[in-house]
């Protein structure tokens, strides 16, 4: 009797184990502000490490949220360090009001070049702030830095004397404290509320980064664009970040797997980006907006400005400020 309870158990086990599916597939939502499936370089580096994860075949599934679908921008912070969100590409000094170090990563004039921004990626000051990032909550599963510019509905920006009485909209503190010195008035939002801000006037002025230019469409509201050029004044971090709670509860293979699909995705990008500008330029030019770009001695008028506030100010406010300065400036 009892073997023919166990030979019963037995096929009714294997009954059920036919008809119940294998370990179920982790699914990680990513988000982001930036439009979807428009070519912004943001959003396909996103795309890219859901698309190389999968290919891994390692249990996980990574659904994208662009355009702000999830989570409106500045929320995006706070949810992937609290484990709510799980990936997210974020501009690291959207979170400076909570990490008031992150506004090293949108300094006037720190960075000028893409070749510079993959030294600064090597280097103590990045370790610095990818310190900081961790210990908040997160981690950084590719780098990212989009050059940018100015564009203006009243006239081209050229030196400090240039942007006076405008309504700005600058990415944040640092650049805020520098326009703010050189006359301008300042108005805060993210880069996807810059064209509304502009169609309704309570825009003058923005710098933002290339990509936004293109990809809000910036090129149908002003009338002259300060592209990057050689002298780029404004360089911004613009990371993809994991959750580290989501990341430590996965296995070693699909770690493996998150930060390879990041180095894939982190090498698209570092190309994409500088195409970016030739794009944003053809753009722009072709929709009949003037064109200039900045030339180094207003480059460096620029500079003795931000020198004056928004350095000054970072390097007495901000803990550990004057450091991170040096060490970002002693990188060759």
């Amino acid at each position: 009797m009892r073997k023919t309870l166990l030979a019963t158990a037995g096929a009714v086990a294997v009954l059920i184990g036919g008809l119940l599916p294998a370990a179920a597939e982790i699914v990680l939502k990513a988000s982001h502000q930036f439009p979807g499936g428009k070519g912004d370089p943001r959003d396909e580096m996103v795309q890219i490490i859901a698309r190389e994860v999968e290919k891994a075949n390692v249990g996980i599934k990574i659904q994208v949220f662009p355009g702000a679908s999830l989570y409106k921008p500045n929320e995006q912070w706070g949810a992937v360090t609290k484990g709510q969100l799980d990936i997210t590409a974020f501009p690291l000094d959207y979170a400076a009001g909570r990490h008031p170090q992150f506004s090293a990563t949108l300094m006037p004039g720190l960075v000028r070049n893409y070749e510079r921004a993959q030294r600064l990626n090597k280097s103590p000051f990045m370790a610095d702030i990818k310190k900081i990032v961790e210990d908040a909550g997160a981690i950084v599963i590719a780098d990212a830095w989009l050059s940018g510019g100015f564009a203006s509905k009243k006239n081209c920006i050229t030196g400090p004397d240039s942007i006076k009485g405008q309504v700005t909209r600058a990415a944040g503190p640092a650049f805020e404290q520098m326009l703010a010195a050189a006359g301008a008035s300042i108005s805060s939002m993210p880069s996807s509320e810059i064209y509304t801000g502009m169609q309704t006037g309570v825009l003058d002025a923005t710098n933002t980064s290339s990509s936004s230019f293109i990809s809000y469409r910036l090129y149908e509201q002003v009338k002259c664009l300060t592209a990057p050029g050689k002298n780029a004044l404004w360089f911004m971090y613009e990371p993809v970040l994991m959750s580290k709670r989501v990341f430590e509860k996965l296995t070693p293979e699909q770690q493996k797997a998150i930060l390879d699909a990041g180095k894939v995705a982190e090498e698209y990008f570092n190309e994409e980006a500088k195409k970016g500008d030739e794009l944003l330029i053809e753009t722009f030019k072709k929709a009949g907006v003037e064109v200039i770009e900045m030339s180094e001695e207003d480059y460096n008028a620029w500079l003795k400005v931000a020198q004056e506030s928004s350095y000054k100010h970072f390097a007495e406010e901000v803990k550990g400020g004057q450091e991170l300065i040096e060490k970002a400036l002693a990188v060759e």
